[in-house]
């Protein structure tokens, strides 16, 4: 009978043991059934892993498995580099592009028409001694006549009506109804509703002075009116340039393969790029000048996208040398929300002297500013009014463009990103074509940036000495 060497033997039962050791880890950890088992077997100097059996390998399995197994689309890794440095490129890319077919976009905007106009000059009633019947005409002379079109009623504020004696005010508003417009002047010809008793002339407009809102209401038809004066929204063409922005990576061979103190690699650089490369996307979709040179050296065209500071429709102006108050924070927002077609939630981003004024005022608790939320992926402090509420961030490119005193207010609803080449990259083969012994690679995207209903966007901007 042949002998079976010691060694053999001890081979044998290293083996028999690492079995057994295997099935006790198993049992231990109750994957005893094989059918549809999903386990991990840990064993000294082995690699912890996932084994799938009885069931298809899918996408959802994989993500709850080995989560940083499938790579996302490159948009979506964009978004998680800081995104709070980038606010208006990451809600950009949150809500998605459109394609655009050109490096030109066409784009319509519109505005609906203003609720309210002011008086520009007093209107004195007549005295007693020079009214007559035709005194219950009145003209006013407004800053937007336009506002208004015959058969309107008109709610005249911070000015009571009288009672059906026409001596007695009322505690409601004066009412006033379009007649007409003169046609040579342009005044806004009106008759009161609840108007004043002058003499022996009943309804007469009472005297109305100068910077007093006249809010446009109903129409109010007779009954023999088929036909009302026309209502048209038209919307205005609008153009901007898509801009090719571009950043190169590059790293040496010898860099790749030296002894490293600490982990950098190619994919630390492209990230560092591509932060570097959305801070000045970021500058120009704020604030870039929409224009198209020509570059003498390359002998080419180059388009230049146009920011969405100078799109928006409204600017608020405050005081720099003033402290802020309760009462100038609530004629912000009550300029941002009202006279637009927008949302009751918009965002404000500013330059820190601008975000620090906020910061410092008590009525920025009092109007609910300590809270905070997360939205698009970037933390904002809220703040709430009667009027709406706005989501509040500093950002770093205001300070670098020298407007740490300026704020912007958007509506993320109505901002449209167009993209004629989507984020992308490309890799260079450097080293084939005999130019520099390195790994190399291109991001690049061609896009630009617009708004819609522009009345629903404010600029906010210290006066100027």
């Amino acid at each position: 009978m042949q002998k079976i060497s010691v060694s053999k033997i001890r081979i044998i039962a290293i083996a028999t043991l690492s079995l057994l050791l295997l099935f006790v880890l198993l049992w231990l950890s109750g994957c005893t059934e094989a059918s549809g088992a999903v386990f991990a077997a840990v064993l000294p100097g082995m690699t912890v892993g996932k084994v799938i059996s009885g069931e298809p390998v899918t996408t959802t399995l994989t993500d709850e498995l080995s989560p940083s197994l499938l790579q996302n689309e490159i948009d979506d890794r964009i978004t998680k580099i800081r995104p709070m440095s980038t606010p208006v490129d990451q809600i950009s890319r949150y809500k998605g592009a459109r394609k655009s077919g050109s490096m030109v976009v066409d784009y319509y905007s519109v505005d609906m028409r203003p609720s309210y106009a002011v008086l520009n000059a007093s209107y004195i009633e007549p005295s007693a001694s020079t009214v007559t019947s035709n005194s219950v005409r009145a003209a006013l002379t407004l800053d937007n006549s336009d506002v208004f079109e015959t058969s309107d009623t008109i709610l005249v504020l911070d000015n009571n009506g009288y009672e059906s004696d026409g001596v007695t005010k009322s505690s409601a508003n004066l009412i006033l109804y379009v007649l007409g417009k003169d046609a040579e002047t342009g005044k806004l010809l009106v008759s009161a509703v609840n108007g004043k008793t002058i003499g022996d002339v009943k309804n007469c407009v009472p005297t109305i002075y100068p910077g007093v809102r006249l809010v446009r209401m109903g129409r109010a038809a007779t009954e023999l009116d088929v036909q009302t004066a026309q209502f048209e929204t038209m919307p205005v063409k609008e153009q901007n340039y898509c801009q090719i922005f571009k950043m190169q990576i590059e790293q040496s061979t010898f860099m790749k393969i030296a002894n490293k103190e600490v982990e950098w690699d190619f994919s630390d650089q492209e990230e560092a790029a591509i932060y570097d490369m959305r801070l000045g996307m970021e500058k120009t979709f704020l604030f870039g000048i929409k224009q198209k040179i020509y570059d003498p050296v390359k002998k080419e065209p180059v388009s230049l996208s146009g920011g969405i500071w100078w799109q928006a429709g409204k600017e608020f102006v405050y005081d720099k040398e003033t402290d802020w108050t309760h009462d100038i924070l609530v004629d912000m927002m009550q300029k941002c929300f009202t006279g637009n077609a927008g949302n009751k939630r918009k965002v404000l981003i500013g330059g820190s002297n601008f975000i620090g004024r906020l910061n410092k005022m008590e009525a920025y608790k009092t109007l609910s500013g300590d809270s905070a939320t997360v939205k698009w992926g970037i933390d904002f402090n809220e703040l709430t009014s009667k009027f709406g509420k706005l989501y509040v961030l500093h950002s770093e490119v205001f300070d670098d463009c020298g407007m740490s005193d300026c704020g912007f207010i958007f509506d993320p609803e109505y901002i449209q990103k167009w993209s004629h080449v989507p984020f992308a990259t490309q890799t260079l083969d450097l080293k084939k074509a005999g130019i520099r012994n390195t790994d190399a690679m291109v991001l690049t995207e061609a896009s630009c940036m617009t708004l819609r209903y522009p009345n629903a966007h404010m600029r906010i901007v210290p006066k100027k000495d």
